[in-house]
């Protein structure tokens, strides 16, 4: 086998790879023997005919396609081992000669890692994040708790009010005839949570535990049954049962039930301190994705638009991946949001060029700084790993190969290079 590369605009490089006439002929025979038994020529029993004779009724031809389909991916991971190139996307294949008794030619056409110059990337200024707590989002914390501990207390002395949780039975006409899905029993139905159409909980109230009460509502215009749509309605509602939220009283015992301590002084500071946590979390991610946002601006890059595609394709996969974990297919979520593929790709494209640019940049900044990742650090993240998938690290490090260790020691590389960029960031109000 034999290589030539030829460098193209805009970050690509055609591959000329060419395989010998032997190695060409090799692949026919194996297509050859893959097929022989579903050959059939007139005289004689499938599986006993030459190849020979295959190709005087048939001619070679009828063996190309499956040696190319043999051929072309093992020349193909040659050429990658033998030129220094560092592809980032999928090749696209056209075969330029391909003749029984001659070498075979194909061109991949690929896209290489783009070349960045880096602009600044130490000293960025981005604007400082305000981690401080106020009481409001304390309080705010506190009632979600409250409302977590909250009881329902059924209510037999009164009619509905604002705000009651109702248990009822309803049926709905229009122009005097029952219509379909205007039906149920037992259904919950919160007053004021405007859940359901027009005036229609409001009409409720005042009405008492087992009472029938007539409500009219007007369907809205742009209602989704199309046949009920700006229609008046007429429903029948029976009130079986009315419940009010009792929240906790917010004190000392409060405290005790939901928390580990034993004032609510005490609580309220350790709300405060996790709030705090999580901001300055938030911040520090806030901050990371605007120092790299602006290197990449101060950066100087051509991005292919294969590699864009590929990682796309990418992208797709996790996509689909995650939509599988909730039990839902790529085609139910098609339906659901009546996007097609191409709208999807075309979502998903500016986010696969801010991903590919973000670490075209920071893998700039691990060059330009010489960081480098020792065994221990390789070592120390192999052991967090392994602790992740519950394995002892020694078999993980033995099922990984030099290339994944590789790319792990870049992938720590890439990290430390964000920390670089963010410790030396100036944060400004």
């Amino acid at each position: 086998m034999s290589l030539q590369v030829e460098k193209l605009e805009k970050s690509m490089a055609k591959l000329t790879i060419e395989a010998t006439a032997e190695e060409f002929d090799q692949a026919m025979e194996k297509a050859f023997q893959r097929s022989k038994n579903k050959i059939s020529i007139p005289g004689f029993r499938k599986g006993k005919v030459t190849r020979q004779m295959a190709e005087r009724m048939y001619g070679p031809q009828l063996f190309y396609e499956d040696a190319v389909n043999l051929l072309i991916p093992d020349a193909y991971e040659k050429a990658l081992d033998e030129c220094d190139l560092e592809i980032v996307s999928q090749p696209k294949i056209d075969v330029t000669q391909m003749e029984k008794g001659k070498p075979f030619i194909f061109t991949a056409e690929v896209a290489i890692k783009p070349e960045v110059t880096l602009g600044q990337y130490k000293g960025i200024e981005v604007a400082k994040a305000d981690i401080q707590v106020t009481d409001e989002e304390i309080d705010a914390e506190i009632a979600k708790e409250r409302e977590a501990q909250s009881r329902m207390i059924p209510v037999e002395d009164r009619a509905v009010q604002d705000g009651d949780i109702t248990t009822i039975d309803f049926e709905g006409f229009v122009e005097g005839k029952p219509f379909e899905g205007g039906k149920g029993t037992d259904y919950p139905l919160t007053i004021g949570s405007h859940s359901f159409i027009d005036t229609f909980e409001e009409q409720l109230i005042g009405t008492a535990i087992g009472e029938e009460k007539e409500v009219n509502v007007t369907f809205p215009e742009e209602y989704q049954a199309k046949e009920l749509a700006g229609k008046p309605a007429m429903f029948k509602v029976t009130v079986k049962e009315i419940k009010v939220k009792e929240l906790p009283d917010v004190d000392d015992e409060f405290a005790q039930e939901v928390s580990e301590f034993e004032t609510l002084a005490e609580y309220k500071e350790d709300i405060k301190k996790q709030i705090t946590e999580r901001k300055e979390k938030q911040a520090l991610t806030q901050k990371e994705d605007a120092v790299i946002e602006k290197i990449v601006e101060n950066a100087q890059m051509e991005i292919p638009q294969p590699m864009i595609d590929t990682q796309v394709r990418q992208m797709t996969d996790e996509f689909v991946s995650r939509l599988q974990q909730q039990g839902l297919s790529v085609e139910q979520y098609m339906q659901l949001t009546g996007l097609t593929p191409d709208k999807l790709k075309e979502q998903m494209e500016p986010q696969a060029l801010k991903r590919i640019q973000s670490r075209l940049v920071l893998e700039a900044v691990v060059d330009a700084e010489k960081i480098q990742i020792s065994d221990e650090k390789l070592d120390a993240e192999i052991e967090k790993m392994a602790g992740m998938y519950q394995m002892e690290p020694e078999k993980l490090k033995e099922v990984m190969g030099d290339v994944e260790k590789k790319q792990m020691k870049r992938d720590i590389a890439v990290q430390e290079a964000v920390t670089f960029v963010t410790d030396a960031a100036v944060e400004v109000k």
